[in-house]
This record gives C-alpha cells, structure tokens and sequence, in this order.
C-alpha cells in the first residue's frame, strides 16, 4: 500500500529523493536505470520507494522524456509462417519475456503485404515506439530500407542484406553449425551426405549451406546434385528429401538446415523404409526443444540459442535507449551439437 507524502498526496520524486537523502536529479536516474549512479545510492533510493510504495506517472514521464516505454518487435513474414512455425513462436515468447523483465512493453508487428509496410512505417516514424528489434532476414525485404531511415535505435536478428555499416545486429555462427553438422556425419564414416537448405534469399540459410559446402568439399555442380531447399517448412523438408531420395537414391546422411525441415525429411525417409540412423543419419538445425527431443527417433542437432540472441538484442537495445555509448558492430553467439538417436 502506498505511503502518503508530507502533503497528504500520492508520494512524489521529490519525496522519494527526500527520504533516501540524494538530490531529485540522482534519484531520477536510479528510476531511469541510469549507469551514472553509486550502488550505494541506488541502494538508498530502491528503498525509498518501497517504502513510501511510489510509482511514478508514466505518461508525464513520457511528455518531457518523448519515451513511450514500448518497443516494436517486428516480423518481416507471413502470417501463416509465423503463427505454424515454432521457431517464430519461441522468438516472440523469449522477446516478451526479456522486454518485459526490462519493463517495457512489446508491441508486435508483422508486416508482408505494401500495405503491412506503409502502416509500419507510419507507426515507427509516429513516436509510439522507443526503438525495435527487427527480424527481416530476406533479401529485398523493404522494412529493411525503412528502418535505416527511422529517428529510432534498432537492434537487427541474424544478418540482414546490404552494407552493415552502422548497424546494430546480433547474429549466430550458422557457417559454424552447419560444418560442425556436417563434420559429424562425415566422423560417421558417411559418405553420400546430401543437405536440405532453407531459402537462400537468407543470409542463414546460405550459411549453414556454406557450411556444409566446406566440409563436404562440393563445387557448383555437387552442390546441384546433392542440396535441395526446403523453405524452412515440415512440407517443404519432406518434398525436398523426396526429391534428393529421387536424385540420389544411395544416399546415407542428410544435413538438414532446420527442424522443423528434418522432421518433414524423417517423415519422407520413413515413408520409403529407410531406417534413421541405419540407413540415413540425420541431423538438424536450431535443437528447437518442441522439435528435436520429440521426433522418431529423436533429433540430433546443431543448437542456436534463440532465447540468448534475443536476450542480447534487447540488453543491446536497452543501452541504446539510456543513451550509452554503444559502438555499432555484428555480434556473433556461437553454437554446439546436441547429440541425439538420429545421429549419435
């Protein structure tokens, strides 16, 4: 319960700083997370407003500050994708909660159509928002452009198209994972190691393709014969093994650049009679934890973890936002193998 002031009103700023014993300007920035402040005022002022149960009057704190304490995360997808795929449900649920951990409140957009475009820009530009964080891996995606042009910090996922320069981005190894995929089927003693990619108008599904592609060694023409993309979809992984299984029917391990593909590839090598690991070891990408441990047989992977780059992305936003010198730069999260049945 809330603690009158000396005045008889609801406790203020003012009173908060009074009781901890700093000045109104120390005490604002403990309220603001500022960095600028001893732990041991930080310490006096947190309790000061427990004690006298102050909150503070966000929209006269948003009139002078021109904060609205929200944040755009934003979807350059379909909708059906987002709402079917599991990947982009993990996303969304690892941003509310690292935003609202932060409190700030998350405002999701998702735009495909140039109608979506216009609406979202008109939004970004309006001062709803104090910055974003913005998923738009395909190559052409206009949000892109638009977002540049924005008066607001934005935080990227992965590695958009274009020059990086200035940019905020927080990307994973996908190069890294798929050879570290590929190398241990290869350690397998396998040796007709196909792969299923993901559309290559995205930076990560070209990179786990490169990926594969080194450790394999192909060429142009291996690469033709022996990869097949699958659109990020279980339909997509199984029409695209249904299509390698045609084209190369001795095949004995796939690289497969998602879960949610390789289940649809297990599908389509169960359907044939090939027996996973036996006949076929695959394994998959992203180690997405309603996927991979739930497969038959369960699902070696090559582990991203999404819930840590969105972590990142929001700390790195937040910095942004308290006006912290934070140097425009791509970070990189690494990523590791998780063993499982279909290649041990």
């Amino acid at each position: 319960m809330s603690v009158q002031s000396h005045s008889g009103t609801r406790p203020t700023l003012e009173d908060v700083a009074a009781r901890a014993g700093v000045s109104r300007a120390t005490a604002s920035r403990v309220l603001n997370a500022s960095p600028r402040v001893s732990p041991e005022a930080h310490e006096a002022v947190t309790a000061a407003v427990v004690e006298l149960g102050y909150q503070p009057n966000h929209a006269a704190r948003a009139l002078v500050t021109r904060r609205s304490g929200a944040v755009a995360v934003v979807f350059s997808e379909p909708e059906p994708k987002i709402f079917d795929d599991p990947h982009f449900a993990w996303l969304i649920r690892s941003a509310a909660r690292a935003l609202a951990d932060a409190d700030v409140q998350m405002v999701l957009m998702l735009v495909h159509s140039p109608q979506d475009q216009a609406r979202a820009e008109r939004f970004l530009a309006g001062g709803h928002v104090d910055g974003a964080l913005m998923f738009a891996p395909h190559k052409g995606d206009q949000v892109l452009l638009a977002a540049r042009k924005l008066p607001l910090p934005v935080v990227y996922a992965g590695r958009p198209w274009g020059s990086l320069r200035g940019m905020h981005l927080v990307d994973h190894d996908n190069e890294g994972g798929g050879l570290l995929a590929t190398e241990h089927l290869i350690s397998m003693g396998r040796k007709r190691i196909v792969s299923v990619t993901g559309p290559l108008d995205e930076h990560s599904a070209r990179d786990r393709l490169a990926g594969w592609q080194r450790a394999v060694g192909a060429d142009d023409e291996t690469t033709a014969l022996m990869t097949e993309e699958g659109g990020f979809s279980r339909e997509g992984g199984k029409r695209a093994m249904e299509a390698l299984l045609a084209r190369v029917p001795d095949l004995d391990a796939a690289f497969i650049a998602s879960d949610h593909m390789a289940a649809g590839a297990l599908d389509a090598l169960r359907e044939v009679g090939k027996r996973v690991p036996e006949d076929v070891a695959v394994v998959g990408f992203d180690d997405h934890p309603m996927i991979a441990p739930h497969t038959s047989p369960s699902l070696t992977s090559v582990r991203q973890d999404t819930t840590e780059q969105v972590r990142h992305m929001v700390a790195h936003l937040l910095r942004l936002l308290r006006d912290e010198p934070v140097k425009a730069r791509r970070e990189v999260l690494p990523t590791s193998l998780v063993k499982r049945e279909s290649a041990p």
